[in-house]
């Protein structure tokens, strides 16, 4: 008696056509993915406070990195920290999904309208390279990123030099602060694209004084002084970048720093959405340094494009509160500015200076880069006074 799945087995030739069929099918290859135009976004992880950080630390900033090339493939790139962009979900991931990344700032899509005509026609997130100034090309003396001196000089003969450690799309700002420096000390640094990257890198004290401590040594190496030492210290940060400067500024050698630049480059999340009230506790070094530079004691440079970020406070907001703080209030402006960027309000304050601009998209948001340059000239070269470099 035959099994029961041997009596519904097909006879003879229908067994044969059947093997035929099945193997075909198994060698057949997949059909094509659909197109990635047509195909529906996936969601990206949400602008939610990082694993890595505090329960109320800053939000990771959700837009791309318009760059040529990502960091960790950039001839001249620091790798991704560990644990960097692919852990950034936070513990809101699971529950949580965030706008799909054609509805995120920065983001393009083949459905998106064609983007705007630049004055001068200059792509600003890719620039025209200026070549390197009086500086040698880019080394991997520090402990984290890397750094550009001068061939020669930028240091007195105690050995004190300058320093300016920016965070965040460090080829394309060199490019502008090669413009404008000719002895300051650069340290460029990128980790991947959402704050917390940069948040997790210097959560410990100790990396940001071991990256002073290396740069010290490579300083030394190169000018034989034995005893070079920073000066004066300045941190830089664009997009994401300002999670590693949140950091920086809650810790003792927070104290050193004397001029900050942030190029829009400051988000925080919402304490109340509907109301549109920061979590100012994520905020509270930026609020405090303001203060400082608005006193006299300090230098601070902020910018804010009129990007609008889906679920937490953009740069205008942030910009905005600590201007409050200040028990001040921006004024109208109307100027055009470098690489298409439209100046529409501002405010001064001793050393505090806010620049607010039009623009909502991609370009828009490279385009702060390309303000380093007269930051560079119009404020840090008079304030610090850098022995002049040479090639």
């Amino acid at each position: 008696m035959r099994h029961p799945l041997q009596a519904r087995r097909p006879p003879g030739r229908w067994a044969l056509a059947a093997l035929l069929a099945a193997t075909w099918w198994l060698a057949a290859a997949p059909a094509p993915a659909q197109d990635a135009a047509a195909a529906p976004a996936q969601p990206a992880p949400p602008p939610a406070e990082q694993a890595a950080a505090p329960a109320d630390g800053p939000p990771a900033a959700q837009l791309a990195l318009p760059l040529g090339t990502p960091p960790a493939a950039d001839a001249g790139g620091s790798p991704p920290a560990a644990g960097g962009p692919a852990a950034e979900a936070g513990p809101r991931g699971a529950a949580e999904r965030a706008p799909s990344r054609r509805d995120r700032p920065g983001a393009t899509s083949s459905r998106a309208a064609p983007a705007k005509k630049r004055r001068g026609g200059i792509n600003p997130c890719m620039t025209p390279d200026p070549g390197w100034g009086v500086y040698d090309r880019w080394s991997r003396a520090p402990s984290m990123g890397q750094m550009i001196m001068p061939h020669r000089g930028g240091v007195t003969k105690r050995g004190g030099f300058d320093l300016l450690i920016h965070f965040h799309g460090h080829e394309a700002l060199r490019k502008e602060f090669v413009k404008a420096a000719d002895g300051v000390v650069l340290v460029g640094i990128d980790l991947g694209i959402g704050s917390g990257a940069y948040s997790s890198a210097f959560a410990s004290p100790y990396a940001f004084k071991q990256l002073l401590d290396s740069v010290e040594r490579a300083v030394a190496k190169k000018t034989g002084k034995k005893r070079a030492y920073v000066r004066k210290l300045g941190l830089s940060a664009w997009s994401a970048g300002y999670g590693a400067v949140e950091r920086i500024l809650r810790q003792p050698a927070g104290k050193r720093v004397d001029a900050l630049i942030l190029l829009d480059a400051l988000h925080a999340g919402y304490a109340d959405e509907r109301q549109r009230t920061l979590k100012v506790a994520q905020i509270e070094p930026f609020i405090a340094f303001a203060r400082r530079a608005a006193a006299g004691e300090a230098f601070m440079f902020m910018s804010h494009s009129s990007i609008v970020p889906p679920g937490y406070a953009s740069t205008g907001e942030t910009a905005s509160f600590i201007v409050r703080q200040l028990r001040g209030k921006p004024r109208r402006a109307s100027r055009r500015d470098v690489l298409g960027l439209d100046l529409v309000q501002r405010y001064d304050r001793g050393g505090f200076h806010l620049r607010g601009y039009s623009g909502d998209d991609k370009p828009d948001h490279c385009a702060h880069l390309g303000l380093m340059a007269d930051v560079m000239r119009v404020h840090i070269k008079p304030r610090w006074k850098t022995p002049k470099g040479r090639r």
